[in-house]
């Protein structure tokens, strides 16, 4: 966060080169975040210098209000819509896909994984489009309508190689909306507000895959009317759905802070404003090309730090693509199985909500995804250890919560870590999210010899170990960072060649959360 101190030189952070080494911790930084704010980097729009402290803050919150009662809800809806459609394959195998498409044991890994054959290599395309857009909010919900079609034409398929060329268009459809989500949302929302807003995300996405259960089950229950079977009606159903979803979205979602129509014109000013005074100039104002966006991103070390962790993360959430297969190992009935799914994600949302207010009020990042690892290390040695059901399915209410929890403090890790240039923010994101997602393709092969899957659960602990190693080791680097950043001139010339921007410097400007 931001923070401005007293000093008699022009430079705003210029001391003596034998002054000591005071570093700020996360509280400090938020402690001064708008002192001085007219001799700042980020200069105060003339439409609101004469308004007070609290007719700001006055503003601000209803504001923001403004912002989730209009983003959030589209948002959440099509994050559950773009999952369930994603997943519903899964789904599906307990209720006779495989024997209707002649598929093997390896076939619907295959089907599960070639998705990402078309979701990985278009994610960082489409997130560079999306900086140059003016709506990106319909960008967004046009690509939810067309994954919705293609989604629903899975229920057409007749034959193996049908589902994989679906599969392969749902990705590339799909891409868009991810990564496109995160870099929109960390275009509105200041790094205190950001945490909980991916939260709710997440929190969307477990209540959808807890009540997708009950929906797979009702949808399946049409077996065989119209002499459609069940597994068909399901994708009929979730496509239709999603395609309604999008159309609605499109007539309400805003366009970036700077030109939308959502907010009032000093509210514009002051959403650029609060956003530029954390980490500098905004999408209005940046003048970063998206070419050179990437390749900044491509040549960050910490960016790709955020990618090798955010494929241990994707490692441990490969057991969600399929949890209803994991479940079905507790021997109840194709019914029970799906309802049985609910619990561990209904549990994850009521997590995801703790973790993001205790992030965003204590500006605490590490810490919760240490602790996430933590639990997971011990979900993951149950879950070998014992066929047993109270013991597994205790194991099991744990999966979704500690394998989606670091994934949410990374997005939010990246966002804050590296907010400018914004093009190298919006590639970063999807770097992160495409990259660390070929996770999901290795790991489709994983789950074979049930009851036990000793190789996906053995893998994954692996993979939780990686990631514990990998994070401390960013944490002690950004730690070694902020010292340089509070230190001599000499040395904040040092820290910019990190990929800190001169105006971070002047906002005082630190990696917080570690």
């Amino acid at each position: 966060m931001a923070t401005h101190t007293h000093h008699n030189d022009s430079h705003p952070h210029n001391v003596p080169s034998d002054a000591p080494v005071v570093p700020l911790g996360d509280d400090d930084i938020i402690k001064h975040e708008h002192e001085h704010v007219e001799d700042s980097a980020a200069p105060v729009p003339e439409s609101f210098r004469d308004k007070t402290e609290d007719e700001r803050k006055a503003m601000e919150k209803k504001m923001v209000r403004k912002m989730d009662m209009v983003i959030m809800p589209i948002m959440g809806v099509l994050y559950i819509m773009n999952y369930v459609d994603r997943s519903a394959l899964a789904a599906t195998k307990v209720y006779g896909i495989m024997e209707d498409l002649g598929m093997s044991t390896t076939d619907f890994a295959t089907a599960i994984s070639i998705l990402f054959a078309g979701y990985i290599p278009f994610q960082i395309p489409s997130n560079l489009i999306m900086t140059k857009v003016s709506r990106p909010g319909l960008y967004i919900c046009s690509a939810a309508v067309i994954w919705g079609a293609v989604s629903a034409c899975t229920a057409a398929a007749k034959t193996y190689h049908h589902l994989l060329v679906i599969r392969v268009m749902l990705g590339v459809t799909e891409a868009v909306f991810f990564p496109g989500m995160i870099y929109f949302l960390s275009a509105w929302y200041t790094k205190n507000e950001l945490g909980k807003r991916l939260s709710a995300l997440f929190m969307f996405q477990m209540v959808g895959n807890a009540f997708g259960g009950f929906v797979a089950a009702a949808c399946l229950t049409l077996d065989g009317r119209y002499s459609i079977a069940g597994w068909r009606w399901l994708f009929i159903v979730e496509g239709v759905v999603t395609i309604g979803c999008g159309i609605i979205g499109a007539l309400f979602m805003p366009e970036f802070p700077h030109n939308a129509r959502l907010l009032k014109p000093i509210e514009r000013d002051y959403a650029v404003w609060r956003l530029e005074m954390e980490a500098g100039a905004g999408e209005g104002s940046d003048d970063t090309s998206t070419l050179g966006g990437f390749k900044l991103a491509l040549f960050d070390p910490k960016v790709w730090t955020m990618v090798w962790c955010m494929g241990m993360g994707q490692a441990m959430g490969s057991i969600v693509n399929f949890f209803p297969i994991i479940v079905n190992t507790l021997g109840y009935n194709k019914t029970g199985t799906l309802l049985l799914t609910a619990p561990p994600y209904l549990l994850a949302a009521v997590v995801f909500y703790t973790i993001s207010w205790i992030s965003d009020r204590r500006n605490l990042m590490y810490p919760i995804i240490m602790t996430c690892l933590s639990v997971a290390i011990v979900a993951y040695v149950i879950a070998i250890a014992t066929l047993k059901i109270p013991g597994r399915y205790f194991a099991m209410m744990l999966m979704p919560s500690v394998c989606s929890g670091p994934q949410i403090m990374l997005y939010k890790t990246l966002n804050v870590h590296m907010a400018r240039p914004y093009p190298k923010r919006a590639a970063g994101v999807a770097m992160m999210n495409a990259i660390g997602g070929i996770s999901n393709v290795w790991t489709s092969y994983l789950y074979y010899d049930a009851p036990h899957y000793y190789a996906a659960f053995g893998c994954v602990l692996g993979c939780t170990i990686s990631f514990m190693i990998t994070i401390t080791l960013y944490r002690l680097y950004v730690q070694r960072m902020n010292r340089l950043l509070g230190g001599t001139p000499e040395q904040q010339r040092q820290a910019m060649k990190s990929g800190v921007t001169q105006q971070q410097v002047d906002l005082g400007w630190r990696y917080i959360g570690y």
